[in-house]
């Protein structure tokens, strides 16, 4: 979101790890998205925690170019476990979308066990800086700042609200979530059982130890 323009590997994925992880994107999204996409969009986008591809978000105008990296057979071709031959599906927008299925494990496989190759993803990013060398370069900052005003106008509506708050937070639930996150080899998931936590502030627990233990995930034997 901080980027004047972004060009992506296709194999990259894009999402908010924030609710599920103890947190909120408040690190630009949730001031952005919501005039980049429509209200509906940027609410999913920001509290679902949903995975987006590099091609849904080419699609949503969130960034400006998804590059194929992957080369099978010495062929460098677009990412397997993603739907980027068709539009619609049964009345339903597919583009972007990653499979499921058998489709999604065959691709998943090929991803696995064929290299990447970066040449078209370089080439991409050198056709930009040479396009921007051809032009005055006053007048391309001055159109980039003045771009970029609009975005940073939001940014900071909210920057000090937002620092304050993740501070504060990280002494709350940020605490049980990355603590969740950062012992998954130990316990095997990386997020706790957020229906007992609710129920346990639904009781009026007092966020100790015990509590912690009911929440975090138990080591594996």
């Amino acid at each position: 979101m901080a980027c004047d323009l972004a060009l992506s590997s296709d194999l990259a994925i894009f999402g908010q790890a924030g609710p599920k992880h103890g947190s909120a994107p408040d690190g630009g999204s949730s001031d952005f998205l919501p005039w980049y996409l429509s209200m509906e969009d940027a609410m999913w986008n920001c509290v679902s925690c949903e995975m987006w591809s590099s091609y849904k978000m080419k699609a949503k105008g969130l960034i400006s170019k998804a590059v194929p990296v992957l080369e099978v057979d010495g062929e460098i071709v677009r990412n397997p476990t993603v739907i980027t031959d068709r539009w619609v599906d049964d009345g339903e927008i597919v583009y972007g979308e990653f499979k499921t299925g058998a489709e999604a494990k065959k691709g998943r496989e090929l991803i696995k066990s064929n290299p990447t190759n970066f040449a078209r993803l370089d080439e991409a990013v050198d056709d930009i800086v040479w396009r921007f060398t051809n032009l005055f370069p006053g007048c391309l900052m001055k159109s980039v700042d003045s771009v970029r005003a609009k975005k940073k106008f939001f940014w900071d509506q909210m920057k000090l609200p937002n620092r304050h708050w993740l501070a504060a937070n990280m002494s709350g639930e940020a605490f049980l979530g990355f603590g969740a996150f950062n012992t998954k080899k130990i316990t095997g998931q990386d997020v706790i059982d957020c229906v007992r936590y609710r129920q346990l502030a639904a009781e009026g627990r007092l966020m100790d130890e015990s509590a912690f233990e009911e929440v975090l995930g138990k080591p594996k034997e």
